[in-house]
């Protein structure tokens, strides 16, 4: 297994790799050292190679110009290539499975000639894809220091030995892929390819090991906020959820800031809040009663399998699609972070869970998500790759 050292690309798939290690298969995991303790924890042989990304501790290090973000990722693989030769060239793996980051794993598979399979964190790409989002990909192939990119990541692809030569098609294209997404997620779902990329909702796994969170004695609804690992310095923010949470009758909000906000700028914290760095969200979501997230693939997914209303505040990256696909799906409301006051918090909740439409839709697409096979199908799936 080949990923990249951030927690919405590694987490999504960790049950998946332990379920493989249960089955008897031996598992080498490439990633940063940063993540040995999460990786270790499935059972797999930890392989670490020096990234080239900017980490948690730095997430305002990603530049904004979508070439330079393309260069970050391929120097990364280029940083990771070297380490893969070394390992595996006489440890030769019978099947790579990669994140959709990581490009080097992709080489590697088509360099020794054994099966590819792609363990996709996030939506997919969809048969005409590279139309509609046109500006997208010509701001990437033409825009400032676009050819040089396309050069630079073409050189190694034919000096790594990859079957796959054109560069829009090994980034995005991949030959099987394994969606660990629900389908209801996925844009123009109708027009995936689905010989080559199989839908299995999220995968969850024993996390014994994150801990436990129980609902204090006499809470009423639970509401948890979260905006993830990354964009998590957002004292304005997290101070607009203690006041338009913490003095609603019948509510109890579990708060987690993670590591960037210093917790004095929050104000004085009503005893109808608990602050946390960090919780075991699986834990809490699976007693709560709405969710604020900031829309990640793997928070939206897991809001779904537990059947969470969500109020949407994107950050970034794909939240700002997920964050629509939830509303389109009925079951989210998207407050932008300059729109998140605390008035307009209380009532995006409000409205939601006092609409009976909200929780039968959720209902439904929890049921259509677990019944996509979650971490068994997803290892059954690979497991055929290898009977080939």
């Amino acid at each position: 297994m080949v990923s990249v050292p951030a927690h919405g690309h590694v987490n999504p798939g960790l049950a998946v790799i332990a379920e493989l290690v249960a089955r008897g298969h031996r598992v080498s995991y490439v990633n940063d050292p940063s993540f040995r303790e999460t990786v270790e924890s499935t059972g797999a042989a930890f392989v670490p190679y020096p990234t080239r990304l900017p980490l948690a501790d730095d997430p305002d290090g990603w530049p904004q110009d979508p070439v330079a973000i393309q260069d970050v990722f391929l120097d990364d693989a280029l940083s990771m290539w070297p380490v893969l030769l070394e390992v595996f060239e006489e440890d030769r793996p019978d099947l790579v499975l990669c994140d959709i980051a990581g490009f080097a794993g992709r080489a590697l598979g088509e360099r020794l000639g054994v099966p590819v399979v792609q363990l996709s964190p996030a939506f997919v790409g969809w048969e005409g894809v590279e139309e509609e989002m046109a500006e997208v990909f010509e701001a990437i192939r033409n825009g400032p220091g676009g050819p040089e990119h396309h050069r630079r990541f073409a050189d190694w692809l034919a000096e790594a030995g990859a079957a796959q030569r054109d560069v829009e098609a090994f980034k995005g294209r991949p030959e099987r892929a394994i969606a660990l997404i629900p389908r209801a997620l996925q844009p123009n779902a109708d027009r995936v390819d689905e010989r080559r990329v199989s839908f299995v909702g999220p995968c969850f796994g024993d996390r014994a090991h994150q801990g436990e969170w129980r609902r204090p004695a006499g809470a009423g609804k639970v509401l948890l906020v979260s905006l993830g690992s990354a964009f998590t310095h957002r004292p304005a923010f997290y101070r607009a959820c203690v006041q338009a949470f913490g003095g609603l009758p019948g509510w109890h909000t579990v708060l987690q800031v993670g590591r960037h906000t210093d917790l004095a700028e929050l104000g004085e914290v009503p005893d109808g809040v608990e602050v946390h760095r960090w919780v075991p969200q699986l834990s809490v979501l699976s007693q709560a009663d709405a969710f604020v997230t900031h829309a990640g693939m793997g928070g939206s997914s897991e809001g779904l399998f537990h059947a969470v209303p969500m109020i949407a505040v994107p950050q970034a990256a794909d939240q700002f699609a997920n964050a629509d696909a939830l509303v389109g799906l009925g079951v989210a409301r998207r407050l932008d972070t300059g729109e998140a006051t605390a008035e307009a918090l209380r009532a995006a909740l409000l409205e939601l869970v006092g609409d009976p439409a909200v929780a039968d839709r959720l209902r439904e697409l929890s049921a259509a998500g677990r019944a996509e096979g979650g971490t068994t199908r997803a290892a059954d799936l690979i497991e055929a790759e290898l009977t080939r």
